[in-house]
């Protein structure tokens, strides 16, 4: 490992708690499509909720490489546990674009609160007297069942021209959750529907999607604060991934090992391992140039062109172990069929596909600009 990949011992400590944790309690986790409240504990406990929160408020202003190797460690016992883990780190660092009021709102008390975010806009906000009202619907929104607040992203009603998107932070209690989420793979990240009915956002709680987006930050002057959301988004996804990729491999080696195998299965995980590695160090990649601010248009377009090939590689390497290992290693009651499945689930996240979210800006960058 890279000296500047190295993780804070206590970091390193904290998330191989958490995935020894976590992958004891990964096949009921699938089963009942809820993380165990003790997992939901060690994931705040273990300081993923405050990674990126300021130290002012007693948050650890931790770095993106750190973030990402333990969100991978995670990864490998149960990759549910990880995204939820990963997506309250990014999401706390969202929720620094709130002004200083609103920060003092979610981290007065504490830093560890969770908070979880529905990224797509929908629904409208309306403003009123010091602030707005808030209604719509939020689909896909992980960790909803714990996270202590919920940013959302909706259009302001009477805007001139295109609608102005913002961002609101809105408490748990004041909104509905339906459980809508039945994907056959990530089954325990929760990723329900959020509904709001005029909740009563106040300024403090609000800002501009066009902040997020740019990097600008104007309520807080932490490094990982001010980063582009080009540069950092797919990494957010495809660091779960590469843990789950990795926790594929070690299930698939539990099942060959001892058994006779042909020169086909040789072929097939040697191939797998060389693209989990390969994979991983495009993720981690990407961890290294936002903390070394290489935030170039070139150096975050590769960002977008690495998790997305990074996340193609992941897919294809678990379909490498699961055929060497046959039929006997896709039992229900054996790890490899549920990391196949959450792999396969994971990649198809929006922010890991070439279409949505590398092909144009990369391509921009090696061709110049459409004629």
């Amino acid at each position: 490992m890279p000296a500047d990949m190295q993780l804070d011992p206590g970091l390193a400590e904290a998330a191989e708690k958490v995935r020894i944790l976590a992958s004891r309690h990964a096949a009921e986790a699938d089963r009942t499509r809820n993380l165990s409240p003790e997992v939901v504990a060690a994931i705040r406990e273990a300081g993923f909720a405050r990674h990126f929160v300021a130290a002012r408020w007693g948050g650890s202003e931790g770095s993106f490489a750190e973030l990402t190797r333990a969100v991978m460690a995670v990864g490998e016992g149960c990759p549910a546990t990880a995204w939820c883990a990963s997506l309250s780190a990014y999401s706390a660092r969202f929720a620094s674009y709130l002004p200083a009021e609103g920060h003092h709102a979610l981290w007065g008390a504490g830093p560890d609160v969770v908070v979880a975010t529905a990224l797509m806009p929908a629904g409208k906000a309306v403003r009123t007297g010091g602030g707005w009202r808030v209604s719509g619907t939020w689909h896909y929104v992980s960790g909803i069942g714990f996270a202590d607040w919920t940013l959302v992203c909706a259009a302001v009603a009477g805007s001139e021209g295109p609608p102005e998107l913002r961002f609101f932070a809105l408490p748990s209690g004041t909104y509905g959750v339906q459980e809508t989420w039945d994907s056959v793979g990530m089954r325990a990240t929760g990723s329900h529907t959020l509904v709001a009915d005029g909740v009563l956002v106040p300024e403090h709680l609000s800002f501009a999607r066009a902040d997020m987006l740019t990097g600008r930050n104007q309520d807080s002057d932490v490094a990982s604060h001010n980063v582009p959301f080009q540069a950092v988004g797919g990494l957010t996804f495809v660091a779960p991934v590469a843990g789950a990729a990795a926790g594929a491999m070690n299930a698939a080696v539990a099942v060959l090992t001892g058994k006779r195998r042909t020169q086909s299965v040789e072929l097939q995980v040697t191939r797998a391992a060389a693209m989990v590695d390969a994979a991983r160090h495009l993720v981690e990649q990407n961890a290294r140039t936002i903390d070394e601010r290489g935030l170039t248009p070139e150096l975050m377009a590769r960002n977008e062109r690495n998790a997305v090939f990074a996340a193609e590689l992941l897919v294809e390497s678990v379909g490498l172990v699961v055929a060497a290992s046959g039929s006997g290693g896709l039992g229900e009651g054996l790890p490899l069929q549920r990391f196949w499945r959450d792999v396969t689930s994971a990649a198809s996240h929006v922010a890991l596909k070439y279409d949505t979210a590398a092909r144009k800006n990369y391509a921009a960058v090696l061709l110049g600009p459409e004629v």
